[in-house]
């Protein structure tokens, strides 16, 4: 089941949202706990109860974690836990890429290779997997203490707003709103559901509409597009991913806030930045935080010799490839994204924001995207290739009318911030409170947008969003 889904905006949600509300304050826990069993077996009924088993066996690594007297078990506890998350991360993600290397390099000595029936992922197992370890290392370094109630940690994992793409929330962040969240307000709720809105139509109105022409496009024959050709092509597959993944993040923080939860943001106009490090500041915010907390920070950060924070930033843009996927093209990716980071550390880069190379910014990202998109890696060198062929002959992107008026129109939202009168804009939308009066010409476009998007579902195939898979 994902949001952008009749079955989930019709059915579900409605009757999710009146059991919820319908709920008295304290069994509000169980009544979300339920639904997200729901949600989660509806599109995965084989892995709900991998889920289950591996977050209940983490409450209670954690408890004897806490309860230890001595620091030796403690961490012999912490480390199971840890091992617990990254073991099912490592097996459901992964053995199929070793695997596939394996024999690889068996057929390339002559060797048999090894027979192995294929792993399927679980949608999401990356985002709960980081979660729960965010929640066990924080409460081994004393941030946080553990849950007592099974149940609400439970829902602090698989709480279906933000199970399957994230945000990737720390407990500490939330801990008082699992426990004892307030009592909702009406104003809340409706600015939960006008965030929602803004989240459904990047995705249904302009990612989805952008992304079926980059489908065939790049689906095609690569070595016949012109430079204009795939320039627009990728430029359009970037806007489609970053209205896709921050559309899902805005309904699941829109759903959150209906709910009565505040989850942290997850993208701050990342197409605005003046360095690739201020880039990764604004793009992904939560695995940013996630890898500079609990894997770059641990690895010594830049606290050690020039050399030493380098190969600190190429080991957590490598890793951090290898999370988006299990290929070499992610691996690759994360590798282009840590060279640049460690350029622009030699350079002074990034100390101070100079209008001027947003352009090179974007123009850097834009091209490691095309790595990130074509997992093929000759398809991938050939696509590149193109984009500096300087060949301008043979257009041949024909695309519907709205491929190209969406474009556009992604084009300006993603950089409508660089002015001062778009970022007073997005300030109005994403983070006022609306008096009564506002409320009702808000109300009235967001339930426009909503049935927009309702007829834009019923007239195209089903198109999951592009992070589920990682």
């Amino acid at each position: 089941m994902i949001f952008s889904s009749h079955i989930f905006l019709l059915y579900f949600l409605p009757l999710f949202l009146l059991g919820y509300f319908l709920t008295p304050d304290k069994w509000r826990n169980l009544t979300l706990l339920l639904g997200s069993v729901i949600f989660y077996a509806w599109g995965a009924p084989d892995f709900i109860l991998v889920l289950l088993g591996s977050t209940i066996a983490n409450f209670y690594l954690v408890k004897a974690m806490h309860r230890a007297p001595q620091p030796a078990t403690k961490k012999l506890f912490c480390t199971l836990a840890i091992l617990l998350s990254m073991g099912l991360l490592a097996y459901f993600k992964y053995a199929n890429f070793f695997v596939d290397n394996v024999n690889a390099l068996l057929t390339a000595f002559g060797l048999d290779s090894m027979s192995w029936t294929k792993v399927l992922l679980p949608i999401g197992i990356s985002f709960f997997s980081f979660q729960s370890v965010t929640y066990v290392l924080d409460t081994y370094r004393g941030i946080n203490p553990p849950m007592r109630r099974l149940t609400d940690y439970v829902v602090y994992i698989i709480m279906f707003p933000q199970l399957i793409a994230g945000p990737i929330v720390r407990y500490t962040d939330i801990a008082d709103q699992i426990t004892a969240r307030r009592r909702l307000r009406w104003e809340e709720c409706l600015q939960g559901f006008y965030r929602f809105i803004i989240g459904l139509s990047k995705k249904v109105l302009i990612a989805d509409v952008i992304g079926r022409t980059v489908d065939v496009t790049l689906g095609g024959d690569i070595a016949a597009l012109d430079m204009g050709t795939a320039w627009i092509t990728i430029v359009a597959y970037t806007m489609q991913l970053y209205f896709d993944f921050s559309g899902y993040s805005d309904m699941a923080i829109g759903l959150g806030r209906i709910m009565g939860f505040k989850f942290p943001e997850n993208f701050d106009n990342p197409y605005t930045s003046t360095s690739i490090t201020e880039f990764w500041r604004r793009w992904h915010i939560t695995l940013g935080a996630f890898m500079r907390n609990y894997l770059y920070i641990p690895l010594g950060g830049n606290r050690g010799s020039q050399l030493r924070t380098y190969f600190n930033l190429w080991i957590v843009f490598l890793l951090s490839g290898l999370w988006h996927g299990a290929s070499w093209n992610f691996v690759i990716w994360g590798a282009y994204h840590g060279f640049f980071l460690v350029i622009e550390r030699l350079m002074g880069i990034g100390r101070q924001r100079r209008t001027w190379m947003v352009l090179p910014t974007f123009i850097i990202a834009v091209v490691g995207w095309a790595i990130f998109r074509i997992e093929d890696l000759p398809s991938c060198w050939l696509f590149i290739s193109r984009l500096f062929s300087f060949d301008f002959t043979g257009f041949a992107l024909s695309a519907h009318p709205q491929f190209y008026a969406m474009l556009v129109l992604a084009l300006c939202f993603a950089f409508i911030t660089f002015f001062p009168f778009g970022k007073r804009l997005q300030q109005w939308v994403f983070y006022t409170n609306y008096t009564s009066r506002c409320h009702i010409p808000v109300w009235v476009v967001s339930l426009l947008l909503f049935f927009l998007c309702l007829g834009a579902l019923s007239a195209t195939s089903f198109s999951p969003f592009i992070y589920f898979r990682f």
